[in-house]
């Protein structure tokens, strides 16, 4: 049978709201026929099971998560400085935390895959892939601090946007960035070394 590529990213699209809001028990084949306005029935069409459905989401997630050329290029481009990193660093924050259903639907899955092989296997790839992407970046860019840097400041921007969606006024407004550059400035080599 041929599937309308349109409609199952919408059907993928509605997954992961569901997921932000209901959690993962909330995902079901109805519920997703009721989040994107299909008739009933229409998600058992194109997922073969609740665990398809589960990873396309983790996949689309990462898809809409993923920065496009514009916003790369721009990343790669400018000085190679530490104040330039934190920069780097807030504008990542901002833009997943933008993206809140998708990344709380995230934090669901990452649960979910606990349980499930498969769908762990799937965001274990994803997450190493994005993590490598963000060393490979962020070395070819020349910018201060070396892999190991790269990888905590991840976890330490990964956290805060948890933080900002979960619980926002543990770290508001400017105490976020504020704590950004000081993870930085005390993680990376000053620019004169």
């Amino acid at each position: 049978m041929r599937q309308n590529l349109a409609r199952r990213a919408a059907l993928v699209d509605a997954a992961i709201e569901l997921l932000a809001r209901d959690g993962a028990r909330g995902l079901t084949f109805r519920g997703v026929d009721a989040e994107a306005q299909v008739p009933k029935g229409t998600a058992s069409n194109y997922f073969a099971s609740r665990d398809d459905l589960l990873n396309q989401a983790g996949a689309r997630i990462y898809e809409r998560l993923r920065p496009d050329d514009a916003t790369m290029e721009a990343m790669l481009t400018g000085p190679a400085t530490r104040s330039r990193t934190a920069q780097l660093v807030r504008e990542v924050v901002d833009r997943v935390s933008a993206f809140g259903t998708g990344y709380l639907a995230l934090l669901e899955l990452r649960l979910e895959a606990t349980r499930r092989p498969e769908l762990r296997a799937l965001l274990t790839e994803r997450v190493k892939e994005d993590v490598e992407n963000n060393v490979t970046a962020h070395l070819e860019a020349g910018l201060p601090g070396d892999a190991d840097a790269v990888r905590m400041i991840y976890l330490a921007a990964n956290w805060l946007v948890v933080e900002r969606l979960t619980l926002p006024d543990v770290f508001p407004g400017s105490q976020a960035g504020d704590l950004i550059e000081e993870l930085v400035e005390r993680l990376l080599p000053d620019d004169a070394a």
